[in-house]
């Protein structure tokens, strides 16, 4: 163990003497054992945030050293127009001051202007009253011919099970469908939050919890890999977050079918809960670490950059963050309705790694799987 290394470790042990409460469990995450639901609930309310990331960020070295990835992607969102009417939406046709409504042949113009660079599309929105699986299989297709080499990760477990559903298909019968159309993996989008009166008071309208996780169950014992999120900072309690990490890791205990985990932040203009103050940066920074340290079993933890701004994102990368997404190309306005500061999303790949190295993490460009593709040294 070298010189920096040592004080590393005497700063962990400074500050847990401070807080002689949570030292156990500190101790047991240094050493890479699980904590309990119970634990991350007292790391929650009585760790201060200095702790919080040094922990996080001894997690994110043992699972990924110094990197830290990003991808050149692109999203398309078919349409805004959406059967539901969550609380904390800005982006539907409810409260949006704008709506469309993207045809096949849109779509593929969009698919043909991209930059031949971009590795991965990502294709979700609303879920719109009319259009069935078939609908977005032929999408799929149509997107394949034009572009074999594109990985597609694309429709919300929200917009499957109402796809699924209109269709009288069974899950596994319409991810296998899916799949044979092209379907590479599955954004991690609708989770929001899995307490269920908590769920049915903000979006309950919306596929339940149960049939969010056995969705991406599903899809990943069809050989699917998928993300997962959770939207945080509006009415839900620290118990409430951690009773969704506690799912999360349960399945991900039983099928290994997710690639990162990425919370997902509040924005509170242009919805019904514009009357709820957003969280602050120490929050954000909070729920990043949590996260890290909480999820033992998934490989990374994902800054969605749109969310919560470059600069936090970079700042993210000391509280357990491995993950800076992509690229994005201004394709996005999910954030942007919800007042999100930029308005628009775009970050070029020298960009991305000088704010990468800015933050002394190695930049790795990465396919959608987590293979890098080059890492400099």
């Amino acid at each position: 163990m070298n010189v920096m290394q040592e004080n590393y470790r005497l700063v962990f042990i400074d500050r847990m003497n401070s807080l002689s409460p949570v030292k156990a469990i500190c101790l047991k995450v240094l050493k890479g054992e699980r904590i309990s639901p119970e634990e991350g609930l007292s790391l929650y309310e009585h760790a201060e945030l200095g702790l919080l990331g040094l922990l996080a960020d001894e997690t994110r070295v043992r699972k990924n050293g110094r990197a830290a990835y990003y991808i050149r992607n692109y999203h398309i969102e078919p349409t805004n127009i959406c059967v539901n009417n969550c609380l904390f939406c800005s982006f539907s046709h409810h409260f949006s001051p704008a709506r469309w409504e993207l045809t096949i042949g849109d779509i593929l113009q969009k698919v043909e202007e991209m930059d031949d660079t971009i590795m991965e599309l990502h294709i979700t929105g609303a879920v719109h009253p009319e259009r069935d699986i078939y609908y977005y299989g032929e999408l799929l297709k149509k997107i394949k011919s034009l572009r074999p080499d594109l990985h597609i990760k694309a429709y919300s477990a929200v917009e499957l099970d109402y796809m699924i559903k209109k269709s009288n298909l069974t899950f596994t019968e319409g991810i296998g469908y899916l799949k044979s159309c092209g379907l590479g993996s599955i954004p991690g989008g609708g989770a929001e939050i899995f307490d269920e009166g908590l769920r049915n008071i903000i979006c309950g309208m919306k596929a339940t919890s149960s049939t969010w996780l056995e969705i991406h169950e599903t899809a990943h014992r069809a050989g699917i890999p998928s993300n997962a999120t959770m939207l945080y900072g509006h009415i839900e309690t620290p118990r409430q977050r951690i009773d969704h990490l506690e799912r999360l890791r349960q399945l991900q205990d039983r099928t290994s079918g997710f690639n990162a985990f990425i919370p997902l932040k509040f924005r509170n203009s242009n919805n019904k809960l514009s009357e709820v103050k957003e969280v602050s940066v120490i929050d954000d920074m909070k729920m990043y670490a949590i996260a890290r340290i909480y999820l033992d079993n998934f490989p990374h933890i994902k800054a969605y950059w749109p969310a919560v701004g470059r600069k936090l994102a970079q700042v993210s990368l000391s509280f357990g963050v491995d993950d800076m997404d992509g690229t994005i190309n201004d394709s996005t306005r999910i954030y942007s309705l919800a007042g999100a500061e930029d308005q628009n999303p775009v970050m070029t790949v020298s960009e991305m790694r000088e704010l990468i190295t800015a933050a002394k993490r190695i930049p790795v460009e990465r396919d959608s799987l987590y293979r890098p593709l080059n890492i400099d040294p």
